[in-house]
């Protein structure tokens, strides 16, 4: 069998015709060593539709390294690391402190200081950070670090996210998991792999908003010099809380924001609101409103754990483009667990905008009348549970009563927070300035 080595990595993202993604080629290899007795019983036992699907996905998974891999580099191409070792990234500068013996592999940040962590000059791709912190896996350490990316010379960033939760750890909390855009190998450190180019400059930096003097290592690697066209998109992401939402108030994602790009995903995090306990958060539905949409969007899910590729409910589990990677300790990973974070990143199914965007969930719960509502009514009597519907209607005990053990929608008000990631053709957004840090570390897990 032929495969033919095209790029997958420019089908599935390509923000620059120039801009590869090579974290997909960390997966690229699953698969590879399938015998043809193990072919032959697969044939039997799923039929041809199955092969079907099998041969798509190591087809796709061969061209994830492309030809490009064992081409000579273009010359005007460079490589370089900006590090703790060679804060400037200039060539041949690299590990000289201590006699070249690891002198400066970290720096110390204090409360209230900015640590720029790169600073480049001229056209460029930024192709993977990676650090780590200590303390590592402290959430409101993690919460208090401000992480900024700033492009072309602009004065308001592109980036300005909680340093955590910019790299899925929702609500600061530290697990293992890898996908196509993040991973952490075995939650002690951060790493990021989304392509960012930039045409004149590139700035990134960390805050340390915490009353705690942090340790940080990082590794930023990049590549200078490419001529990226007008077709080029800068990178952004944004964070925001809402703790509690009100009833029938849908969490904004992402609000508003004009201009043309492509919208790559979201971490979310959840913390239940003791008044629902019991509940099942998850039956609140994804809305993306697009080009002018006003009242209704244009895109839909079916549900949250829909939104991330499972169903029926949600544990914790790690995938390519989707994953519920954080189920806190006081639960078992069913209804009644008080934390969940969990993510979507729209890979190999693009959302484009051209004017506009905005990206919402519902809060959304779902019960057991009696089993599960009727106790939050008797023990939380200043709390009202509104119907999901057309809003202003409330259970009664008694209704509920009657209600047995049908199922119900409940408007919930949960503890929402998200961090969204996009493309747009501009070095800046609309969007306010990170929350204070007051807000950021409320109730976070212990």
């Amino acid at each position: 069998m032929s495969i033919k080595s095209t790029s997958t990595c420019e089908v599935l993202l390509n923000p620059d015709q120039s801009t590869l993604l090579p974290s997909l080629q960390r997966r690229g290899a699953r698969g590879a060593g399938w015998s043809i007795p193990l072919w032959r019983g697969v044939a039997q036992r799923a039929g041809v539709c199955y092969i079907i699907s099998i041969l798509f996905s190591l087809t796709t998974q061969a061209a994830m390294i492309n030809d490009s891999i064992f081409q000579k580099p273009d010359p005007n191409i460079q490589t370089r690391w900006y590090t703790p070792e060679n804060t400037s990234g200039k060539k041949g500068e690299a590990g000289k402190a201590n006699f070249g013996r690891k002198g400066s592999p970290f720096f110390f940040v204090k409360p209230g200081e900015t640590l720029v962590m790169a600073d480049i000059k001229g056209s460029g791709t930024i192709r993977r950070i990676w650090s780590t912190t200590e303390p590592c896996n402290d959430p409101e350490v993690l919460r208090s670090l401000k992480l900024e990316i700033f492009w072309d010379e602009a004065k308001k960033p592109a980036v300005q996210v909680p340093l955590g939760d910019f790299y899925c750890h929702t609500f600061g909390k530290m697990t293992k998991f890898e996908n196509i855009f993040f991973s952490c190998p075995e939650a002690r450190s951060y790493n990021c792999y989304i392509p960012m180019p930039f045409k004149k400059s590139a700035k990134i930096q960390l805050t340390n908003e915490s009353k705690k003097t942090i340790r940080i290592f990082y590794e930023i690697n990049c590549t200078l010099g490419e001529n990226h066209n007008n077709k080029m998109m800068y990178f952004h992401s944004s964070w925001r809380r809402e703790n509690f939402t009100k009833a029938r108030e849908d969490f904004t994602i992402l609000p508003k924001i004009s201009g043309t790009g492509r919208f790559l995903g979201c971490n979310i995090g959840m913390r239940q609101n003791p008044a629902m306990k019991g509940l099942w958060f998850g039956e609140g539905e994804v809305k993306i409103f697009l080009d002018g949409d006003k009242k209704w969007p244009t895109l839909c899910g079916t549900g949250t754990e829909d939104f991330i590729g499972t169903g029926w409910g949600q544990h914790q589990f790690d995938d390519l483009y989707q994953g519920c990677q954080y189920v806190s300790d006081q639960g078992d990973g069913s209804a009644r667990t008080l934390y969940y974070g969990f993510y979507r990143f729209n890979a190999p199914d693009p959302i484009y905008f051209h004017k506009d965007i905005k990206v919402i969930i519902q809060a959304l719960s779902g019960a057991n009348a009696r089993k599960d509502l009727l106790n939050n009514i008797k023990t939380h009597t200043k709390q009202k549970y509104m119907k999901a519907g057309k809003g202003g209607e409330y259970f009664s005990i008694k209704e509920v009563e009657e209600l047995g053990e049908n199922f119900v929608m409940v408007e919930s008000e949960d503890d929402f927070c998200a961090t969204a990631y996009w493309y747009m053709d501009s070095p800046v957004n609309s969007l306010p300035e990170l929350a204070p840090l007051k807000e950021r570390i409320a109730d976070l897990p212990k």
